[in-house]
């Protein structure tokens, strides 16, 4: 009986999204979604700065790695598109220093088109990274996009709020 066939156990499912990483179609895109309403829940709710957000962003890739590591070894496929865990424990990153606010809706958006972008693209080093063996090999490559997301996001919103004035 393979992965398709028999009842994911709790590992997979939150290494696939709960479910979100079965969709047949950008199945990291879907999946990174629940990144965004970790963000849209915690950072509001954090104190003032980045250093917060940053801890946790950190703690949430960390944890993903052998999240990952784990549902890569159950299922017996490297990097699966089943795993989105990568993305949506990775995407926080990305929104590190950024507010989530009202008068700032569109930075949540501009961060989740960015982020895949960047992931799609995997610019140096992250396709590097996809060699690693293990959860570190699914988990860094997202982590890289993650950061080329948030310097190019940081100067977008930098931008747009010097002409904004």
């Amino acid at each position: 009986m393979n992965a398709f066939e028999r009842p994911w156990s709790p590992v997979e499912w939150a290494a696939s999204g709960w479910g979100l990483g079965r969709v047949p179609w950008m199945p990291g895109t879907f999946g990174t979604i629940p990144g965004v309403l970790i963000v849209a829940a915690l950072w509001p709710a954090l104190p003032g700065g980045w250093v917060a957000p940053a801890i946790i962003a950190l703690l949430l890739a960390w944890a993903a790695v052998p999240l990952c590591g784990e549902a890569e070894r159950r299922l017996g496929v490297k990097d699966d598109r089943r795993i989105v865990a990568d993305e949506y424990l990775s995407f926080p990153i990305a929104m590190i220093g950024l507010p989530v606010t009202r008068g700032a809706w569109w930075v949540l958006p501009m961060v989740f088109l960015a982020f895949r972008l960047f992931d799609i693209l995997k610019p140096w080093p992250a396709r590097e990274c996809e060699r690693l063996r293990g959860g570190w090999g699914v988990v860094l490559d997202d982590v890289v996009a993650a950061l080329y997301a948030l310097v190019c996001c940081h100067g977008l919103y930098r931008t747009i709020l010097y002409y904004q004035t």
